[in-house]
């Protein structure tokens, strides 16, 4: 199977409703993308609560299970199928560990779709672990679902950009969705990490605010040149604020469509895999969020 999502957009399915909003979300993208849609339902085998049983050890087959999983993940590719028109949707049934699947199937694909939570016995605070994990990990770019069962309304796309590599990848990211559902493109540059408290003293040094706010406008032009000629349909806001990166992006994210952040950008964690504004975003954004990792 290894192959079998190439250039298409897949969406991890566990049966649950978040991930069934995520599987709508991904049909309407496959759509505009022409992309093929996969759905993908993986599961553990023996499953760990057997395992764990103090009896005599029975040999049971995954049989009943791969069936009945197969019935679910087919239910969901008929709901599907009418939206797509002439493009193929298909769902598979894997054997393994959710995230490792994932991830594997994500090594070629155009885009991986995945709910907030599932249906693990444990989650982490609005987001599920295996989207956490798979926001680190997975190769293409990862858009994690909260929310959302309707077409995009709002007509609105925010970006945050740092003028690090991996916010170049996110305003390309951006451009190309705000172009394909002719949405308002909102460019954010939070250029302060400073907590708010802090600037205040800082506001009291010998600093030329005017200075550093025209410097960080131009990161932000810069970030951005040369996407106007690429997509001159965008309509597109630059947003400059003293705000903290996480506020700043929630802010304008409020009514927004989609939200796209780099999976790490400029700070002292961009060692991580997921830095600190990125993970803060998953957790607590309203909206789809989309990480961009640098190729």
């Amino acid at each position: 199977m290894s192959d079998s999502a190439h250039d298409a957009v897949v969406v991890g399915y566990d049966g649950s409703q978040a991930a069934r909003q995520a599987a709508h979300w991904a049909v309407r993208e496959a759509v505009t993308r022409r992309r093929r849609l996969v759905i993908v339902h993986a599961f553990r085998w023996p499953l760990t609560e057997l395992t764990q049983l103090r009896t005599e050890v029975v040999v049971l087959s995954e049989d009943p299970f791969r069936d009945e999983y197969q019935k679910m993940v087919d239910a969901l590719v008929e709901e599907c199928r009418p939206l797509m028109g002439e493009l193929e949707v298909r769902g598979v049934v894997i054997t393994g560990e959710p995230v490792d699947v994932l991830e594997r199937m994500a090594t070629n694909a155009n885009l991986l779709v995945l709910g907030s939570s599932g249906r693990g016995t444990v989650h982490q605070v609005l987001l599920g672990s295996t989207s956490a994990e798979l926001v680190r990990h997975a190769n293409a770019p990862v858009v994690v679902v909260r929310g959302t069962d309707h077409p995009a309304a709002n007509r609105k796309v925010v970006v945050g950009v740092d003028g690090s590599k991996t916010s170049i990848g996110a305003v390309d990211f951006a451009y190309d969705y705000a172009t394909r559902h002719n949405a308002e493109l909102v460019a954010v540059h939070a250029w302060s990490d400073l907590p708010l408290d802090a600037l205040g003293a800082v506001r009291e040094w010998d600093v030329n605010w005017e200075e550093i706010t025209e410097q960080a406008k131009v990161v932000l032009a810069e970030t951005l040149a040369g996407h106007s000629a690429r997509y001159p349909d965008v309509n597109v806001r630059q947003v400059v604020t003293m705000s903290k990166p996480v506020e700043a992006l929630l802010d304008e994210a409020a009514k927004a469509d989609l939200l796209v952040v780099g999976s790490h950008g400029r700070g002292a964690v961009r060692r991580m895999l997921l830095g600190s504004v990125s993970q803060a975003i998953l957790h607590y954004a309203k909206c789809p969020v989309a990480v961009i990792r640098s190729s």
